[in-house]
């Protein structure tokens, strides 16, 4: 049993299960005396866990066979780059919607090899944050594809329905939400999300395309950052995270343990629910910047009414193992970030901090 909770929003909590095993096979790793970290990339013995690792994420996700799994380097903002740059193609054009920090930096990197068009934004009512409905879109019939961010890990904005875009392919930021609740890869040409949340350690991100969007990129496109390189060499062009990857396996292998998808979303859902209930119904105490439809499964994000009192509760979580709950320094306010490895223990004991505590400073 861990003696704290960690809440950080990515490099996040690790369960405690994976944790144990990679120490245990740190210095001896499959029998062969030494760790996973200095066996050779293209060996036989390291393509085997590659091949597991795949195998056992499309499994998950029931990615389907005309989709191409990349495992690359670097966090998720390197897509910021490689999406345009591999799909903008003849067209140079694409929509892109604005929710938040991690939408607009997608969308600054874009607009420096096409015609980006801001579809829609996060509109506001009475202060409160909410996604406008499709009807009242902007998009450009002539984009080359749509991107978005369904969860946005710094304000707590999500998309609880996936976009429809008819023929366009729709890309999609999923590095907060991936494997935590059911998703239809089908609805999506391209899937990316690093791997420091919900996959594995930082340093690593997975792209998930599908194969008729693999084309000849810009002229100007890095080696590296060519899809169809990555894909012709399976990952493996150069020499990948293996680190990485090797604890992404780790991480899938839990899931299946768990029950996969579908059990992680139950549990993410009840956590959620437990915190969102406490902050509802203190609601003059605890203050939500959210509309309810709109709100994170993941990344739960409020403040105190009094924001005085802001370091006061931070502190207080601290002392009984509630760590890493500030939000992000363009926010401020209080962030609780619970992906598949926080166990509901973890929300039920922030749930009881939070009422304790709006009953003693409200």
């Amino acid at each position: 049993m861990r003696n704290v909770f960690n809440f950080n929003a990515g490099p996040a909590m690790l369960p405690q299960a994976v944790l144990k095993k990679a120490q245990a096979e740190l210095l001896d790793w499959n029998g062969m005396g030494m760790s996973v970290m200095e066996i050779g990339h293209r060996s036989a013995v390291f393509q085997e866990l590659a091949q597991q690792t795949e195998a056992d994420l499309r499994e998950l996700m029931a990615i389907p066979a005309n989709y191409q799994i990349l495992f690359l380097a670097g966090g998720a903002s390197t897509q910021f780059a490689m999406v345009p740059l591999n799909l903008l193609g003849e067209r140079k054009q694409a929509d892109y919607i604005d929710t938040g920090i991690w939408s607009k930096k997608a969308i600054a990197e874009a607009k420096r090899y096409g015609n980006i068009n801001v579809a829609a934004e996060a509109k506001y009512r009475d202060q409160i944050a909410f996604i406008p409905k499709e009807d009242q879109w902007k998009m450009n019939a002539a984009a080359a594809y749509l991107h978005y961010t369904p969860n946005e890990t710094i304000s707590g904005l999500a998309f609880h329905w996936v976009p429809e875009v008819g023929e366009v392919p729709l890309v999609a930021d999923m590095t907060s939400l991936i494997l935590s609740c059911p998703i239809d890869v089908t609805r999506y040409g391209v899937i990316y999300a690093g791997t420091q949340k919900n996959l594995g350690q930082a340093g690593m991100n997975i792209v998930i395309i599908r194969k008729d969007l693999i084309k000849e990129p810009q002229p100007f496109t890095p080696t590296l950052y060519r899809y169809d390189i990555q894909a012709e060499h399976h990952s493996f062009y150069n020499t990948p995270p293996t680190y990485c990857w090797y604890l992404m396996g780790l991480v899938l292998e839990w899931m299946k343990q768990q029950g996969g998808v579908e059990a992680m979303y139950a549990i993410n859902h009840r956590k959620a629910n437990k915190i969102y209930a406490v902050i509802d119904h203190y609601a003059g105490f605890y203050v939500s910047r959210i509309d309810p439809d709109c709100r994170s499964l993941t990344n739960i994000m409020f403040y105190l009414h009094d924001e005085a009192l802001t370091s006061v509760f931070l502190e207080g979580a601290k002392e009984v193992g509630l760590y890493h709950l500030s939000g992000h320094k363009v926010s401020g306010g209080i962030r609780a970030s619970m992906y598949n490895a926080m166990p509901e223990e973890g929300a039920d004991q922030l749930a009881a901090f939070m009422t304790e505590f709006a009953r003693r400073y409200g």
